[in-house]
């Protein structure tokens, strides 16, 4: 019988590096490819390894059996967690140290702050220092893939050995706050360019025009079997609540602005108790914004009603048993949350922003609104108001899923 190094060695090798394993929209969608590379058709070509840029994230539990994880320290803990934030410091600090990457990388560190607009946004400076602070490996591989922008994208382009090398691009980049004197040429190095939507190819092509050659769209890869599965598999609610029921899962960060969908539940609320409907709005995901809008949540009266429920491990029974799925996001690059509220058959609430838009026909499939209290909670009510509507939009939403085989093919055919 060959050994496993020899089966190794008859298939394909792929690397995928990631910024973390966190329970967010890019790690679930990642999951699902590697899925549909190890199953199927596919099954036994390709050897699928994975290096975590930051060492930890929840999601490690959720790899497929058979993929490599190459970090030699990993924490299970989430990066948003108080535990796992400890743990993400400690892991900045060792990346400052090691290579002398502090006095190496100051004067990028120091142009690139005071350049930004805003304020300094640390997240984008550290990556540099994360991904070049990262373990590195001597092995070549037939592909390597930087799923994310940032810090995987940087060390895919300037310390892995690949025949072929591509990156995925999941934001709107200019909005992300992403520019070229941070990202130092890494695109340059990448044979293969993925965007999440056509949004996001116009967003990265304006900052990146002479790229557009090797620009293509790639659909995030939703599992639907799973989702359906999984949301089965667990009660769900649990707090005898019997009114009407909004969900939206989401970290609690400034890109999602969670403060405005508060405003709108008090709006809501006022509304619905003068036609004596009962409704409660729960979130599913965590932040460093908790602390800021539970203080909010409070000052609006709303304690009973804006539910912050935090992240759990399946979300589905939860968006199962909702009766309306809200994402009123300030951008988004292709929300995989909506996706699967979509594959659930919910009637489906959105931000008119980059993204969102591109996975919602406004009145046919969902909702559009405008990223303001008073248009969500308008667009709340008018379902609320109008069940026949409400019924026609969850029964379109299960159309929107595409075809995930076309998507492989994109990723596949570049090795052959």
């Amino acid at each position: 019988m060959m050994d496993q190094d020899q089966k190794r060695e008859n298939k394909k090798k792929i690397l995928f590096v990631i910024n973390t394993l966190g329970r967010a929209g890019a790690e679930t969608a990642l999951m699902a490819l590697i899925g549909k590379l190890l199953g199927g058709e596919n099954k036994g070509k390709y050897d699928i390894s994975i290096f975590v840029i930051t060492g930890q994230g929840e999601m490690i539990e959720d790899l497929p059996s058979g993929v490599r994880v190459l970090n030699k320290e990993y924490h299970n803990s989430s990066v948003l967690s108080a535990e796992g934030r400890k743990i993400l410091k400690k892991t900045c600090i060792r990346a400052l140290i090691r290579r002398c990457n502090f006095l190496r990388l100051f004067p990028y560190m120091l142009t690139n702050a005071l350049s930004m607009r805003g304020g300094i946004k640390a997240d984008k400076l550290l990556w540099r220092v994360l991904s070049d602070g990262a373990v590195r490996f001597d092995e070549r591989f037939d592909l390597a893939v930087a799923y994310l922008e940032g810090g995987s994208t940087y060390y895919v382009s300037d310390h892995v050995t690949a025949d072929r090398k591509a990156a995925f691009v999941h934001v709107d980049y200019g909005q992300a706050g992403y520019t070229p004197k941070l990202d130092r040429g890494c695109y340059e190095n990448m044979d293969r360019i993925f965007t999440v939507s056509d949004e996001v190819k116009d967003s990265f092509l304006g900052i990146y025009p002479s790229y557009s050659d090797k620009t293509e769209v790639f659909n995030n890869i939703i599992d639907s079997d799973r989702i359906r599965s999984m949301s089965k598999k667990e009660k769900g609610f649990e707090d005898g609540f019997d009114g009407i029921r909004i969900v939206t899962v989401g970290r609690l960060t400034a890109q999602k602005s969670f403060e405005v969908s508060v405003d709108a539940m008090k709006s809501i609320t006022k509304k619905c108790a003068e036609t004596g409907k009962h409704i409660r709005w729960y979130v599913f995901g965590e932040g460093d914004q908790r602390q800021f809008l539970e203080k909010h949540i409070k000052e609006c009266g709303l304690e009973n009603d804006f539910i912050l429920y935090g992240a759990v491990d399946n979300p589905y029974p939860f968006i199962d048993q909702a009766d309306i799925y809200v994402h009123a996001t300030r951008f988004e690059g292709k929300s995989i949350a909506i996706q699967e509220a979509q594959v659930l058959g919910k009637a489906i609430i959105a931000s008119d922003c980059s993204g969102n838009r591109e996975q919602i026909d406004d009145g046919k499939d969902g909702i559009l609104c405008d990223f303001n209290a008073g248009s969500i909670a308008d667009s709340v009510m008018r379902l609320l108001e109008d069940r026949e509507l409400l019924e026609r939009l969850a029964a379109s939403a299960p159309g929107k899923i595409n075809d995930s085989s076309r998507q492989i093919e994109k990723l596949t055919g570049l090795i052959g």
